[in-house]
Formats: C-alpha cells, structure tokens, sequence
C-alpha cells in the first residue's frame, strides 16, 4: 500500500472528496493544536527536505511563540538537480497540498501561508490557482473554514530560477521582495521568519506526510518503513534507467531494489556509480547498491538522503566529466555572500577542468582535496557546506580512476578530449 495515490482526476474537488480529501483536516479541526503535535511527534515523521529534522519540533517551536500574526510556507521551489517529486505532487495531488498548509496553519496558529514555487514550474500555477480558488468557494480556505472558527488563506509566488532560494531563509528574502540571500541565524524562522513574524517552512513532501498520520493514526504510519525513518519516500530516478520517473517506496528499500523497480540499466552495460540526493549527494560506487534508503543507513556513511533524487550511471559515464559538469552548476549558483563558497566553488570549477583536459597535478587533487574540506566546515549556508560532497565522495571511492586522468588517460574514454589525452 503506497501513501500517496495519484489522483485520477487532480482538479475535481467532489471526486477529491470522495477519495477521503479533506478528511485529515476535519480530523484535524476536531484536536487542539497540542494534540495534533503530539500525534505528529508520535509518528516520528521527519522533513523530507533532506536534514530529517523532526516535523514536530519545527511545528511545535512556532506554536509556542507568543506572535498573534504567523506564517506558512510550502517550499516548492526544488532547485536541486534532479528532484522533480514536488513537481508531481503539485501536478497530480493539488489539493492535497493545500489541505497540508491548511493543517499546519491550524496547528502552528498561523492564519496565512505561502506557496513558493519554482519559476520553471510556472506552466501549474493556472491548475493551482483554481484549486485554490474551489476551496475558497467551498469553504475550506477564507474565513471560519467549515465553522470552526478558524481562518486561513493562501498566497501564490513564483520563484525567480535561484538555486540559492531553496535555502528557507533566502527564500523568505525572496518572498519578501529582495535578493535571495541566506540570512544569518539566529534568530530563526520559528521566531523571526517572514515579514520578522513566525514562520513555518516545510517542502511539500514533508507537509503531505500530515495526511496519511492523521488519516491512518501514528500507528499505522509507523508500520511503514524503519523504526528511525518511518514512512514512505518520494524519489525522484534519473539517469541511465530504462524508466526515470518518481518511485514511492518504504525507508528501508534497498538502492538496488529502487533501481530495478525503474527496469535497470537501459544501456546494457553495467553500473558505475549512484549520486544520491541531488548534484549536493553522495557519488556511490556499484559495491554500495545494497545499502538502505533510510536517514540512519546514511549517517552512517556521513552522508544523507537529501532530497531523494537519484541519479545512475553506467560505465560509458566518466567520473570526472561529470564531477566537472555539478563543479560549474555550483560555481553558477553560488549566491557570493561568503567567501568560502564563493571563491571555493570557483577553485574547484577550474581543477576539475584542468583534470578533464588532462592537465592537473597531484598537487591539483590536494588543493581539491583541502578546499572541498574547508568550505563544508565554513559556509555560511547549506549550498556551499555540501556542493562538495560529490567531490570528497568521489575522491574516496574513485580515486583510482581520477589518478588515471593526472596519466592523461580517460579509462572511460568520454573526457573532452577523449580516450588518451594529448599535453602540449
């Protein structure tokens, strides 16, 4: 049994309600805030953004605050490379993620909520906006929503293309009408968030979770998954699979049992590697497939789950061509506050060219080695503390094959010069 159905018919608020739309949130409105957060807590669901962070410690730290004036906000904006699981929630299950932000508001306290959605996404805002616009016909968003006294409405913003907003407090910059720039913390969100009030920032996945706790009991949930990561997860496939898409399974699948729900390799040839959690995840080497999906799995390893994409490659993909390509979209989309991040994407951008045209040196993978290490331990925020998790992951795990190109050898023979490279 999957959590999350694709709606048959995602814009038809009867058959909505028909398939139990809106049951969660009248189940919600019958508790006290305290009691929905403890039913949460009892859950142990956790963020789905990729930090695992208990959803109910966030929900409960904006409850608490005395503001009278608080916020939602749906983080839609999914930047990273890969991740394309909001993007289905959004267009298949619309209603779903406005009965979630409607939930939150009531638990948290908060009468108004945001849904920020990547600017490439703007092809759904028309399907979002008229769902927005039925609930307010019918009385689950506006004012005294289903008599209970309680009132909430919800404002659509659109992205502007920065990687950096998927960040929650550039995004709330963003929001607000200026460059999204990561604020310094403290204070955070939950006290001081949008508009300096209270604010409540979930990704869409996370927020859809309230369904399926509040429909099924914290019980049944936990019966789905691991004991420290329950539930289900989205992931988004990509790469070479015979069928890319977005797979639901339980935390505890195995990454080789992911894989072969997509069909396997497409090419023929074999595995070479798996990133996992986006250009910001672990490079994992075909050794490694039988490790688990689950937030405790990867701790393990120093690493983590991310934002659940999945990216496999076979053996026709050259490690450093690809090491190289993520080096140039973080050099893009560094937002340029903080010196570490800025400058180290840069440096690492141009050792991995000299690597792919077969000029580095071993001092080269030194300098490569050190700056990756220094700009995880002095970022100013999440893009530059993991932009080089690829890197040191590839280091460990592919060294062999990174040494071979400093021997102006691709063994792949797919580098920009291809096969044996010539030095002048």
């Amino acid at each position: 049994m999957l959590l999350f159905k694709r709606a048959e018919s995602p814009l038809s608020f009867k058959d909505y309600q028909k398939d139990d739309g809106f049951k969660a949130l009248r189940c919600a409105l019958s508790k006290s805030q305290e009691n929905i957060i403890q039913i949460i807590k009892a859950s142990n669901v956790v963020g789905r953004g990729g930090a695992g962070f208990p959803v109910w410690i966030k929900m409960d730290s904006v409850r608490r605050t005395q503001e009278e004036k608080k916020y939602i906000i749906c983080n839609a904006d999914e930047g990273e490379p890969g991740t394309f699981k909001d993007r289905e929630l959004l267009y298949r299950n619309p209603l779903k993620v406005i009965e979630s932000m409607i939930i939150a508001g009531y638990t948290v306290g908060a009468d108004e909520g945001y849904l920020y959605v990547r600017g490439e996404y703007d092809y759904l805002k028309p399907d979002i906006l008229s769902a927005i616009k039925q609930c307010e016909t019918e009385g689950y968003l506006g004012n005294n929503i289903l008599d209970s006294g309680f009132s909430f409405k919800i404002n659509y913003r659109s992205g502007s293309g920065a990687y950096i907003c998927g960040e929650e407090t550039a995004l709330i910059e963003s929001i607000e009408g200026r460059t999204g720039d990561p604020r310094h913390k403290p204070p955070y969100t939950a006290q001081e968030g949008l508009f300096n009030k209270p604010t409540l920032v979930n990704n869409v996945e996370t927020l859809i979770n309230l369904l399926p706790i509040l429909n099924l009991g914290p019980d049944v949930y936990r019966t789905y998954g691991t004991e420290t990561s329950t539930g289900t997860k989205l992931f988004s496939v990509s790469g070479c699979v015979k069928n890319p898409g977005v797979y639901e399974v339980q935390f505890g699948t195995t990454l080789k049992e992911l894989i072969d729900l997509t069909g396997g390799i497409r090419s023929g040839l074999k595995i070479k590697f798996v990133q996992v959690g986006g250009s910001s995840g672990v490079v994992l080497p075909k050794n490694m497939l039988d490790i688990t999906l689950s937030y405790e799995s990867f701790k393990a390893i120093d690493s983590g789950l991310g934002s659940g994409a999945i990216y496999v490659a076979d053996e026709s993909v050259c490690i450093v061509d690809y090491l190289m390509a993520t080096s140039k979209f973080f050099e893009h989309e560094s937002c340029g506050k903080c010196t570490p991040c800025r400058e180290g994407n840069r440096h690492i951008s141009r050792i991995m060219t000299k690597l792919s045209n077969g000029r580095a040196t071993q001092n080269d993978l030194l300098i490569l080695e050190k700056t990756s290490h220094v700009m995880v331990q002095a970022s100013f925020c999440g893009l530059g503390q993991t932009a080089p998790n690829a890197i040191l992951s590839c280091l460990k795990y592919f060294s062999e094959e990174i040494n071979e190109h400093l021997k102006s050898k691709c063994p792949s023979g797919v580098c920009k010069l291809g096969g044996d490279v010539h030095v002048n």
